[in-house]
């Protein structure tokens, strides 16, 4: 089957509500067949197969390969933010406790071979899958900037941090996570030890904190 039958959706049709547990299932099979295939050469035949269900079921909850690919992406970042409220479940009165649950969390994701799997397939396909590469920013950095700023928004309302530009300041936090180790993971080279990772986690919060905490 070619790429582009592969992606086609037939247009959705009405019937039962859709079952969150089938919905997962998918899901799963879904993150192992990219991890394992990349974007590109990830089958939805295979997914459906694996999941227990049919094609048809696969896009009657995400539409497309593409959709389905960037479910698996927003799973991930509510993760990081605490659930689908995201920003909302974080107490912006405790700034410092809440960037280090957010940074630990993010941290933990961007070393994981499953995500930087992903992320060497997208790198990969960004000249071919245009709109893939935008659903893994639109629900990956995106997302994730967008949610921290609105933390940051409220944080500063409540008086805890001083944050004129609130996306700004979330892209600067999460980028200090995204250097050294995050480089040797995409080239699969030796990782830093868990040791590195909360010293990192640890000076990074505070180099925050040190940026944009209020005065006491």
């Amino acid at each position: 089957m070619s790429q582009k039958d592969e992606s086609a959706a037939p247009k959705p049709r009405r019937g039962r509500p859709r079952d969150p547990e089938r919905r997962e299932r998918i899901l799963e099979a879904a993150r192992s067949h990219f991890y394992s295939h990349g974007l590109e050469r990830a089958s939805l035949d295979a997914i459906a197969a694996d999941a227990g269900v049919s094609k048809m079921t696969v896009y009657s909850h995400f539409g497309s390969k593409e959709g389905l690919f960037e479910a698996v992406i927003q799973g991930r970042t509510e993760r990081v933010m605490g659930g689908a409220a995201g920003a909302q479940t974080l107490d912006p009165k405790q700034p410092e406790q809440e960037l280090l649950t957010v940074g630990e969390k993010f941290l933990m994701l961007t070393r994981e071979e499953d995500a930087l799997g992903k992320f060497r397939s997208v790198y990969g396909a960004a000249g071919s899958q245009p709109e893939a590469c935008r659903a893994f920013y639109r629900q990956g950095s995106e997302r994730l900037i967008d949610e921290l700023a609105t933390y940051l928004r409220r944080a500063d309302a409540a008086k805890t941090l001083k944050v004129p530009r609130p996306r700004l300041a979330a892209d600067l936090f999460l980028s200090m996570f995204m250097g050294d180790g995050h480089v040797r993971g995409l080239l699969m080279l030796d990782m830093p030890s868990a040791q590195e990772n909360r010293a990192l986690l640890r000076e990074g919060v505070r180099v925050f904190m040190a940026a944009y905490a209020r005065a006491a």
